[in-house]
């Protein structure tokens, strides 16, 4: 596989990047920040009424990150040359693919039905963790390329900082706030989304499982959702994308079938 950009080309990482993440990053940043010296303030001015629990905010990062992490290791099931050996094969081709210095560790969770799938880290190691229900959709289905797009998603996520303890931390706060921190978290989701089409642009319909299910899915027109986000305005549309942490499917299938614009977060 051929390396699409060294990690030290910073100009390329750019163009994948949505333009509405760095502005809501330095927002959220700037919403903890003034949380913690607020309550630092209130502490030196002896106002003990004020609740100082945002001080502890970077020590629950930093034990949430250890627990995810240590939740994966101890019941998924690590892809490796052994175990699910082709998923693998993708994992280190998108991580080479990224110009990453290490390949991220990767497993398959058990999904109880969900579709879902993670990237995140601890201390220096990063991970993803893919949920059994929507691995089974390239093991087992034999859709190959959706989940390569899923691997080049998540292993995305990684390439662009997303799974960084300090970007974590910096939105923590942020993150309680209604429609803030999930903003950011949109704006991420298109730029892991345009990784992954870069990585594997022909696995786009996969993501029609996330309309309709592992089972169903092969049955829907991704044209017609495209299209349909498009289409879809009004106010309690805004406001279920607003309190979402990803954007809403019509809007995500347009944004990956017409590539001159980005992702609408708003």
């Amino acid at each position: 596989m051929t390396t699409l950009w060294g990690w030290a080309d910073r100009r390329q990482r750019r163009e994948l990047r949505h333009p509405w993440e760095d502005r809501l990053l330095w927002g959220c940043v700037a919403v903890t920040v003034l949380a913690v010296v607020g309550s630092v303030s209130r502490a030196v001015q002896g106002e003990s009424t004020q609740p100082l629990f945002l001080l502890a905010v970077p020590v629950a990062v930093f034990f949430a990150r250890g627990q995810l992490y240590a939740s994966q290791r101890v019941n998924g099931v690590r892809i490796g040359e052994r175990q699910f050996p082709a998923a693998h094969r993708m994992v280190v081709e998108a991580a080479r693919h990224y110009g990453l210095p290490k390949v991220p560790d990767a497993y398959v969770v058990l999904g109880n039905g969900q579709i879902n799938a993670l990237a995140s880290g601890h201390g220096m190691r990063r991970f993803v963790a893919i949920n059994s229900d929507l691995f089974e959709v390239g093991d087992q289905l034999g859709d190959e390329a959706a989940l390569r797009f899923v691997i080049g998603h998540e292993v995305g996520h990684i390439a662009a900082g997303h799974a960084s303890f300090w970007r974590q931390f910096g939105v923590s706060v942020a993150n309680l706030v209604p429609g803030v921190g999930s903003s950011l978290n949109r704006a991420q989701e298109y730029t892991a989304d345009n990784h992954a089409y870069r990585f594997c642009p022909e696995g786009i319909e996969g993501l029609r499982v996330l309309a309709a299910g592992k089972y169903l899915y092969p049955q829907v027109d991704f044209a017609e959702i495209a299209e349909r986000g498009r289409e879809e305005q009004g106010f309690f549309v805004w406001l279920v994308n607003l309190l979402s942490s990803h954007p809403v499917n019509a809007w995500r299938f347009a944004a990956l079938a017409d590539r001159s614009r980005p992702g609408r977060v708003l």
